[in-house]
C-alpha cells in the first residue's frame, strides 16, 4: 500500500514582490526520508501531471 500525503499550494503576496506559489512538506514525510532544516531541494518537471524533488546535496549513508 502506497501511503499519500495530500496538501494544498497556498499562495503568498507580497507588497512589491511577485506573487509565489509555496508547498509545505509534512512532517511525517520529512522525518521519513530524514530532511534537513535549511536542505538544499530542486524540482524536476516530469510532465504536467507530475514533479519529483530532488535532493542534489544528500549524501548516501551506508546501511549497516
Amino acid at each position: 500500500m502506497q501511503i499519500t500525503y495530500p496538501i494544498k499550494v497556498q499562495v503568498i503576496k507580497s507588497k512589491g514582490r511577485p506573487v509565489r506559489l509555496f508547498v509545505a512538506i509534512p512532517m511525517a514525510l520529512a522525518a521519513a526520508i530524514n530532511m534537513e532544516q535549511g536542505e538544499e531541494v530542486q524540482w524536476e518537471l516530469d510532465s504536467r501531471k507530475q514533479l519529483h524533488l530532488l535532493r542534489p546535496n544528500l549524501k548516501e549513508q551506508n546501511k549497516k
